[in-house]
C-alpha cells in the first residue's frame, strides 16, 4: 500500500514537473534594451548596453518584434493578446471619473526600463503613437513623492521607502499609460497616469498607501480623488504620515 502511495506520488511529481517544463518553453525569457524596439536572445551583441529580461509573451504583447541577428524564439500565435490602439488615451477627453474605470484596451503599452524616484521612471515604447517616442523619460500625473535625488535638496523623510517601493513595483515590467490634458511638462518628460496590468492605477497607488503627496498644484482629471486618497492616508497614518521612530 505505501509502495502504491509513493509511485502515484513520484508519478503526479513527474507531471508537474513536465507541465513546468513545458510552460518555460513556451514562454522563456528575452531580452530587450532601453531604446530600442526588437527582442533578443542573450549573449546577442545588441544587448551591450543595456539586458532588460522579460518573457517572450511579454515582449510580444507590448509590440516588440524578434532580432535580425540572434534569431530569438519566435512569437507563438497563441501569444501576443489584442491589437493596441494607435490613439493618445485621455482621460478628461474620454470623461473618465474615477481611476478604476479606465479602458486598458485604449491605453499605450509600455515597459519600464529604468527607475528613477518614487515619481519617475523611464519607460520603452516600442511602438509609439503619435507624440510619443520610443524611449521616454516619465513623470507621474497627480502625485509628489519626496525627493531623493534632486541636486539642490536633502534626501527628504520617507524618500527612500517611496522610491523602493516604485522599483520593486515596476522596474522591468509591463505597465498601461494613460493622459491627460497636458502631455508634457518643462522639463518635456513625458506625464502620465501609469496602470499595472490587472488595471489598478499606480499613481493613485502611491498616494493611498501614504507614499506620495498627491500633487494639486496643477489640475489633472482625478484631483479630487486623489485628495481624499491622500486625506484617508494622513488619517491612517500610512508611510509619510506615519509617526517617526
Amino acid at each position: 500500500m505505501e509502495q502504491r502511495m509513493l509511485r502515484c506520488t513520484v508519478f503526479v511529481l513527474l507531471l508537474l514537473l513536465a507541465a513546468a517544463t513545458t510552460a518555460c518553453a513556451e514562454d522563456p525569457l528575452v531580452y530587450i534594451t532601453e531604446t530600442g524596439e526588437k527582442y533578443h536572445r542573450e549573449g546577442c551583441r545588441y544587448l551591450e548596453r543595456s539586458r532588460i529580461p522579460i518573457p517572450l509573451s511579454t515582449a510580444v504583447s507590448m509590440g516588440y518584434d524578434p532580432c535580425g541577428h540572434c534569431n530569438p524564439p519566435p512569437p507563438s500565435s497563441a501569444l501576443g493578446g489584442p491589437a493596441e490602439s494607435r490613439e493618445l488615451y485621455r482621460l478628461n477627453v474620454a470623461g473618465v471619473e474615477q481611476p478604476g474605470e479606465a479602458d486598458l484596451a485604449r491605453m499605450t503599452r509600455a515597459v519600464v526600463v529604468r527607475h528613477v524616484d518614487g515619481d519617475t521612471v523611464y519607460v520603452s515604447i516600442p511602438r509609439p503613437p503619435k507624440g510619443l517616442k520610443r524611449y521616454e523619460s516619465l513623470r507621474f500625473i497627480g502625485v509628489d513623492t519626496p525627493e531623493t535625488v534632486h541636486p539642490q535638496k536633502t534626501v527628504e523623510r520617507f524618500g527612500k521607502e517611496a522610491s523602493e517601493f516604485t522599483r520593486g513595483q515596476l522596474l522591468n515590467r509591463p505597465v498601461y499609460l494613460a493622459f491627460d490634458w497636458q502631455l508634457r511638462d518643462r522639463y518635456d518628460r513625458l506625464l502620465a497616469y501609469i496602470y499595472l496590468p490587472d488595471g489598478i492605477c499606480f499613481n493613485a497607488v502611491l498616494v493611498r498607501e501614504g507614499y506620495a503627496h498627491a500633487y494639486t498644484r496643477f489640475p489633472f482629471q482625478f484631483l479630487e480623488q486623489f485628495r481624499a486618497l491622500e486625506r484617508s492616508a494622513r488619517e491612517q497614518g500610512r508611510g509619510l504620515w506615519g509617526s517617526e521612530e
